[in-house]
């Protein structure tokens, strides 16, 4: 079954999360990418107030989450999602580890699309997994290739990535309705 109003909140919500990934991705780049980052921050923001107005103007048109079972699943998902990157990045912080708390974050929410995978019967979740699990991993030595901190290419890379899946689900959104 197809999920229209999924599909519109994967451009709203994939938008938002892109636009702060390439937010986060500014904390210190290098001066060359400042400007990059920006309109890039600016272009995923109209991209999810355009994913707002259609999930909005689509509320009633078929979700996932209309199945109880689904939507309980999201929240504990949610939640336990929220709560180990909680928990790992005060973790991070408290030893001075701060550089490493971006790409952790990345990694909980890569492993947190397998389990979404489910939730929304959407097999290319798992593609926006391994995205984001890889991203976690290569950001490492990336970054210091590159002498930046490890956020400039976490969010960078994850921003684009999510950004993708937002335009992905505006797309399927389009040819269903």
């Amino acid at each position: 079954m197809e999920f229209t109003r999924d599909y519109a909140m994967y451009t709203a919500i994939f938008g938002m999360f892109s636009m702060c990934w390439f937010g986060w991705a500014q904390e210190n780049p290098r001066k060359s990418w400042r400007k990059y980052l920006g309109l890039a921050s600016g272009i995923a923001l109209v991209v999810s107030i355009i994913g707002i107005y259609l999930s909005v103007t689509h509320w009633h048109s078929p979700s996932a989450l209309a199945d109880s079972t689904a939507y309980k699943n999201y929240l504990i998902f949610f939640f336990l999602e929220f709560t180990l990157a909680g928990i790992g990045a005060f973790f991070l912080i408290k030893f001075k580890r701060s550089n490493f708390v971006s790409p952790w974050i990345a990694f909980i929410v890569g492993i947190h699309f397998i389990w979404m995978k489910d939730v929304f019967q959407d097999a290319s979740l798992y593609i926006l997994a391994v995205l984001l699990i890889g991203i976690s991993f290569i950001s490492l030595p990336l970054s210091k290739m590159l002498e930046v901190p490890n956020s400039a290419i976490t969010g960078a890379l994850a921003g684009t990535a999510l950004f993708c899946f937002a335009i992905i689900g505006l797309i399927r959104f389009l040819l269903i309705r």
